[in-house]
C-alpha cells in the first residue's frame, strides 16, 4: 500500500484522499470546494487548509464538462503591439479576472485566414464568448456567422462590421474625423491631405466621412488626389507622404487616420526640410504613447482603449448571463477627444 506522502509525490492527490485525512465523506468534500452552502463554514475552511496542504487542485476540464462552462473568453485583435489593442486588452482582463473568467489572446495578424482559423479554434475550445476587432481584410460576416451558428455569444469592439445584428462597442469615428479635420481648417489649413485606411473598414470609411463633411461645412472643395490610401503602416506614411510632396498643390494640412502614418510622415517631412506646422500642420487618430514624446508632439484623437476594453467585456458578460433569451444587438458609441499639441498648432 502506498503511503499519502508516496502517493503526493507519484499522483494527483483526489477528494478522496482528503476525505480519508478528515474523517468525512468525499460528497461533503466535494461540496465544500465547490462552496455549497449545505456545509458549514467551518468544514470548509478545514476542507480547504487540507487540499491546500497536500497540493490538490480540481480537474478543471471535467468541472467544466459538468457545467457545460469554461470560463474562458476568446479575444482576438490585428496586433497585440499596437498601443490601442494591448490597452484594450488591459481593460478586457481586468474586468474578466473580477468576474471569475480567464482570457486568451489571440492576433490575426490582419489577416482574414487566420481570423477565422482562430475563430474556428476558439468555439473547439468552448470559450464562453468571443470579443474581436476584425482585421484589415475582413470584408464579410463569416466568422461571426460561424460564432452565431455555434451559439457562442461575442461582442465587436473598435473595428466594427457594416452589417446589422452584431453588438459592438466603438468611438465615434466620424466625429473624430471632423474634429481632426476642422482643428486643421481653423489654424488656416486649405488644402488638407488625408491618409485614409482600407475603406472597406468602417472605422476608416467613417474617419473619411468626417474629413469630408469638415470641409463640406467650411465650403472647401473635395480634392481626390489629396486622399490616399494604404493599410497605414509606418512604411506607408512615409510613401504617402512622398505621393502627396508630388502633387502639383500647396499642402497645408495631413489629417491621418492612425498615428503610426502620421508620425513616420512627419519625420519624413523633417528630413525634407520642410517645417511643421508651419509650412505642414499634421493631425493622426489613435493617441500612441509616442505621439506625445516626439518633436513636434503629434495633435491626435484621443482613443480610449482600456475604456473600451471594459465596456466591451461587459457586454460581452452581459450576453453570456442572458445567453439563453432573446437579446437585442446594442452599439455602444464613446466620444472622441481631440488632443491638441505641437504638429498643429499654427494659431494660439
Amino acid at each position: 500500500m502506498k503511503t499519502l506522502q508516496q502517493k503526493m509525490k507519484n499522483s494527483k492527490i483526489t477528494i478522496h484522499d482528503i476525505a480519508k485525512e478528515l474523517n468525512i465523506d468525499s460528497s461533503t468534500v466535494s461540496r465544500a470546494l465547490s462552496n455549497n452552502s449545505r456545509v458549514k463554514q467551518k468544514t470548509k475552511d478545514l476542507v480547504n487548509a487540507k487540499a491546500l496542504e497536500l497540493g490538490y487542485q480540481r480537474n478543471l476540464l471535467a468541472s467544466n464538462l459538468r457545467s457545460k462552462k469554461t470560463n474562458t473568453i476568446g479575444v482576438i485583435v490585428p496586433r497585440i503591439s499596437r498601443h490601442f489593442f494591448s490597452s484594450a486588452i488591459a481593460g478586457i482582463e481586468e474586468t474578466a479576472y473580477d468576474a471569475g473568467y480567464n482570457v486568451i489572446i489571440c492576433q490575426s495578424l490582419d489577416h482574414f485566414e487566420r481570423e477565422k482559423k482562430i475563430v474556428q479554434s476558439l468555439s473547439a475550445n468552448r470559450v464562453d464568448g468571443v470579443l474581436m476587432s476584425i482585421s484589415m481584410e475582413t470584408k464579410d460576416d463569416e466568422s461571426l456567422q460561424f460564432l452565431k451558428n455555434t451559439d457562442t455569444p461575442h461582442v465587436l469592439f473598435d473595428r466594427n462590421i457594416n452589417k446589422s445584428g452584431y453588438s459592438s462597442v466603438v468611438i465615434d469615428d466620424f466625429q473624430g474625423g471632423f474634429d481632426a479635420t476642422e482643428h486643421l481648417i481653423l489654424q488656416g489649413c486649405k488644402n488638407i491631405a488625408h491618409f485614409s485606411g482600407p475603406q472597406e473598414l468602417e472605422i476608416y470609411k467613417n474617419r473619411f466621412l468626417g474629413y469630408e463633411a469638415a470641409l463640406k461645412k467650411h465650403n472647401i472643395p473635395l480634392k481626390k488626389e489629396l486622399i490616399i490610401s494604404s493599410k497605414l503602416m509606418e512604411a506607408d506614411g512615409i510613401e504617402n507622404a512622398k505621393k502627396m510632396l508630388a502633387l502639383n498643390i500647396p499642402i497645408d494640412g495631413i489629417f491621418s487616420a492612425n498615428d503610426t502614418a502620421a508620425i513616420s510622415a512627419l519625420q519624413y517631412l523633417k528630413e525634407q526640410g520642410i517645417k511643421i506646422p508651419q509650412e505642414i500642420a499634421v493631425v493622426g487618430f489613435s493617441n500612441e504613447p509616442i505621439s506625445s514624446i516626439i518633436e513636434p508632439s503629434l495633435t491626435t484623437i484621443d482613443q480610449p482603449g482600456f475604456e473600451m476594453g471594459k465596456i466591451a467585456m461587459n457586454l460581452l458578460l452581459s450576453r453570456i448571463k442572458n445567453k439563453n433569451e432573446p437579446t437585442a444587438p446594442e452599439t455602444i458609441v464613446l466620444k472622441p477627444v481631440l488632443l491638441k499639441r505641437n504638429s498643429s498648432k499654427k494659431i494660439e
